[in-house]
């Protein structure tokens, strides 16, 4: 490979709520190439969530998940796309299904059949707007367990974990989203690591077909934060080598990983630059969260991107030897001190990595 063949690419992950001319602006003057958006809205009636930052929340999850029958509708999909394109800009992945649209296939639930039919068809959708990837975090309390603070260079605000969560799940509540008018009284039902394996296998095997033909890959999301249990809730990818049994599970050119980094360097066995060698080398990584942290599960901290325990640039040259041509994302940055926290700090690791990147491409073409 040659610095003017294929190659990887910088890009940006959005919310909902950003997706707009001014974000889109952002992005092209940062230096990216494509866009990783959501369209779960995470801060919907949420009580304990801020805005302008990666969501967070309490025991009582994100906020209020979507309709379960509004499904991503063709039209608003090529809207999206066509717009980014107006500034130069790709949609390389979808990241996250709306709880509401898969509860009952993460819980084993009697709209399961139902639910599946409805992710075949919006991963039709996706494909037929351009879209080539979903990525997707199969977990029943999703994100939990997070705490915020002051822990990045120079008081920075970031998020970390200071200590195991064991509150169960309360009933009505999904993915850490609340899927019903009220919560409780009750928990969620019990459910086995086994249990919830046969569940992942169940859905990859109900919709990879339907990805392949639309030319969409779907894209697993390590736990976050990697813990075995979570609120009492089994995890699926919690040590960097189950993601090979997640690989291995459902043989498919649309079985893919988003690979992020920071979940995975949480993890308390492996060796990151060996996993990340193996897994490129395998074409497995569809593409990559770049989040640098401090410590493991259930203590620690995220930084910026120059200052964790991650030689990031070691990364970049791996996923380069390895010929790997997807999106790099940093998918939190800690919050600059400033008029526009998210902005700064997110231009702060945009330009980090975009210098990581024409590095490792001049290395390559150096005599």
């Amino acid at each position: 490979m040659n610095s003017d063949g294929p190659r990887m690419k910088l890009g940006l992950g959005l919310y909902r709520h950003q997706l707009n001319d001014e974000h889109f602006r952002f992005a092209v003057q940062a230096g990216c190439e494509s866009l990783v958006i959501h369209l779960v809205d995470y801060f919907n009636q949420a009580k304990a969530n801020r805005v302008g930052d990666q969501p967070t929340g309490d025991l009582h999850g994100w906020g209020r998940a979507g309709d379960p029958d509004q499904l991503w509708e063709q039209g608003f999909l090529e809207d999206v796309v066509r717009r980014a394109k107006g500034h130069g800009l790709e949609i390389a992945a979808i990241e996250n299904f709306d709880p509401a649209h898969w509860s009952d296939v993460l819980l084993d639930g009697p709209r399961k059949s139902e639910q599946l039919e409805n992710i075949k068809t919006m991963i039709k959708r996706v494909g037929a707007a351009g879209i080539p990837c979903i990525g997707y975090n199969f977990s029943l309390a999703g994100v939990a367990g997070r705490t915020r603070g002051t822990y990045a260079r120079g008081q920075a605000e970031a998020v970390g974990m200071e200590g195991p969560v064991d509150d169960p799940v309360p009933t009505g509540l999904v993915w850490n989203m609340q899927v019903a008018d009220t919560l409780g009284p009750g928990t969620m039902p019990p459910c086995t690591h086994e249990q919830l394996w046969t569940r992942l296998q169940d859905f990859l095997t109900a919709v990879l077909p339907v990805a392949e033909a639309s030319g969409v890959t779907l894209a697993a999301h390590p736990d976050d934060p990697p813990m075995p249990t979570i609120r009492s809730t089994p995890r699926l990818v919690y040590q960097p080598h189950l993601y090979q049994k997640l690989i291995d599970l459902a043989p498919s050119p649309s079985n893919q990983l988003e690979y992020c980094l920071g979940s995975l360097a949480e993890m308390t066995e492996g060796d990151l630059y060996d996993c990340t060698e193996s897994y490129c080398r395998q074409g497995k990584i569809a593409y990559v969260h770049f989040r640098n942290v401090r410590g493991k599960v259930p203590h620690y901290k995220e930084t910026f991107v120059d200052d964790g325990e991650i030689d990031m640039l070691r990364i970049v040259r791996i996923l380069h030897r390895n010929h790997f041509k997807g999106v790099l994302i940093p998918d939190h940055a800690p919050q600059m001190t400033c008029d526009a926290p998210w902005h700064a700090g997110m231009a702060f690791a945009l330009g980090y990595m975009r210098s990581a990147l024409q590095i490792v491409a001049r290395e390559e073409n150096s005599p």
